[in-house]
């Protein structure tokens, strides 16, 4: 099997290949009220947290350094299109998922301030001994359950421990295939993000990737915090201003000023590097939105706790009521592949350009499956505000 169609059917690319390069069209009624149960991979998710032998930090779990207080309230949840704003690609103006708008509330709550970073990932790693899944062999018996019935099982050398790692595409080579711009590296994880010859020694102070959802989970359970919805993680985004474009207003990407981490040129191909990073940046590199939060657009995507499903925001619309804090779909729901099951993802990365995903708009939704590892994908983590 070669490494492209074990990429494919290991669900790395799934999720980004399909949310990036398709808008999500109009959902059928009939589609509507399908739907195929995820309990086994909820099972899966308790099996690592609850059931491991991960203990909360007490001393941790006391700090708020480092973390905001977002005070509650209600908001017009998905795609904004301002007035200026017609004319420009469709992948970057608002997607099926998007819509509709609908209003949700939600409580106080404390954010951190910045992603989670490759010094406090550390500091866990060394407290608990904590293995990432990208540091691990893959699971075959799980991962069969993510592609269609009589797959194959790969190589046993295509199911040793690796990871996603960007590399720009040749200039004659389409970006439809994300073969082209994305490789399975064996290897590569938080402490090797380019690959087992590179390391994170003098980037303690940038965020963490090649983490999946399960180890943001870990993580947040030992610092006594948890992964934001992906509700919670909109609002913060949108800084307390309405029905905005970016966190920043509505002042587009390539007005001369750069408010986050994300490519400029040409997409796969080239990256002209304007706003002084090729690829990561350190936290704190571009000016916080309105709430003081820092990159939560752009530089990495990061995990929410909820599921992803195509057809959450129409299922809240109809119920004409205020949502309060939304805590997602309890299956998720794909219209182009509903074998893979998916976690939501906000926020953008480094790689985020108009003419794919603008994953550095408010109402962007991605996914990944929960045991995506990519080195774009990083995560930080909230608390319940105790009034």
């Amino acid at each position: 099997m070669n490494r492209t169609k074990l990429i494919i059917i290991y669900g790395f690319a799934l999720g980004l290949g399909t949310a990036c390069k398709k808008q999500e069209k109009e959902i059928p009624a009939q589609v509507k009220k399908e739907g195929i149960s995820c309990s086994s991979s909820v099972s899966r998710v308790r099996a690592v947290v609850d059931n491991s032998t991960l203990d909360t930090n007490t001393e941790l779990a006391k700090d708020y350094e480092g973390m905001i207080k977002i005070s509650g309230g209600v908001f017009d949840m998905g795609g904004d299109l301002p007035s200026g704003f017609e004319g420009m690609p469709k992948t970057a103006l608002p997607q099926g998922d998007e819509l509709p708008k609908h209003r949700v509330k939600i409580s106080d709550f404390w954010m951190d301030e910045h992603e989670v970073t490759n010094a406090q990932f550390k500091k866990f790693v060394d407290a608990t001994g904590y293995i990432t899944i990208a540091e691990q062999p893959i699971d075959w018996e799980e991962l069969k359950k993510q592609v269609p019935p009589g797959t194959p099982k790969p190589a046993a050398e295509d199911l040793l421990p690796g990871s996603l790692v960007f590399r720009y595409a040749d200039k004659n080579a389409t970006k439809e295939n994300i073969e082209n711009w994305w490789s399975f590296v064996k290897g590569a994880n938080w402490r090797h993000p380019k690959g087992p010859k590179s390391s994170i020694k003098g980037l303690d102070n940038y965020p963490v990737v090649h983490i999946s959802w399960f180890d943001a989970v870990a993580y947040a359970k030992w610092a006594g915090k948890r992964l934001p919805t992906e509700a919670e993680y909109e609002y913060a985004m949108r800084g307390g201003s309405a029905n905005k474009m970016y966190p920043w207003g509505n002042k587009k990407i390539n007005a001369g000023v750069f408010y986050a981490n994300f490519l400029q040129g040409d997409f796969p191909y080239r990256n002209t590097k304007e706003d002084g990073f090729e690829y990561l940046a350190p936290i704190k590199s571009f000016p916080p939105n309105d709430y003081g939060l820092y990159d939560i657009a752009g530089n990495v995507w990061e995990w929410t706790n909820d599921w992803y499903s195509a057809k959450y925001y129409y299922e809240l619309q109809q119920t004409g009521k205020i949502t309060i804090n939304p805590q997602g779909p309890t299956e998720g729901f794909e219209v182009y592949n509903n074998f893979v099951k998916n976690k939501a993802i906000k926020g953008g990365s480094f790689l985020c350009h108009d003419n794919w995903c603008s994953g550095y708009r408010n109402a962007r939704r991605m996914r990944n499956t929960p045991d995506t590892a990519m080195e774009h994908l990083g995560f930080r983590c909230v608390r319940d505000a105790i009034n």
